[in-house]
């Protein structure tokens, strides 16, 4: 939608502009796709799996948030998802062994977060916005078959 509306596209020249964001990610080397020998290595890597997924999904709550600021046409389907996301992640940390070691973000941090996103300039707002709506798909992507594969391992019930 947001290529279709403001022309922001991956091969439009304002994709270019540096993205220094510092979304969350899900990466190969958080070992969501390693196969896994015994119960005692799939019991941590579980727990360090949704450990990761549940923080990410919490820092991406702020960013969330500027999305629903910044792209005015679809704010009740933003805000869906704003509500979603928290959900999920409020699921997931309950399914950590010690869900205190989910990270997080304090108010500091978020407020820190919001002040850097602002912008008075139009064009660096739709790129920011088409940035984080990018990587929270692929961060659910990769969240989606790391459960999944958690799921078909029968350690976890989803």
């Amino acid at each position: 939608q947001m290529c279709e509306k403001f022309t922001v596209c991956e091969n439009s020249m304002e994709m270019l502009v540096q993205n220094n964001l510092n979304l969350p990610k899900v990466t190969e080397e958080d070992g969501h796709f390693c196969p896994v020998n015994d119960f005692l290595t799939l019991f941590s890597f579980q727990d360090k799996c949704l450990r990761k997924i549940s923080s990410g999904l919490y820092a991406f709550q702020t960013y969330l948030e500027y999305v629903k600021e910044t792209f005015t046409s679809e704010k009740q389907n933003v805000e869906s998802l704003c509500y979603s996301t928290e959900h999920l992640a409020r699921t997931i940390r309950q399914m950590v062994i010690n869900p205190n070691e989910v990270i997080i973000p304090d108010s500091a941090t978020q407020e820190s977060l919001r002040a850097k996103l602002k912008t008075d300039k139009t064009w660096i707002e739709k790129i920011t916005t088409h940035l984080i709506l990018r990587d929270f798909t692929s961060f659910m992507e990769k969240t989606v078959r790391a459960v999944r594969y958690l799921k078909n391992t029968r350690s976890i019930s989803v």
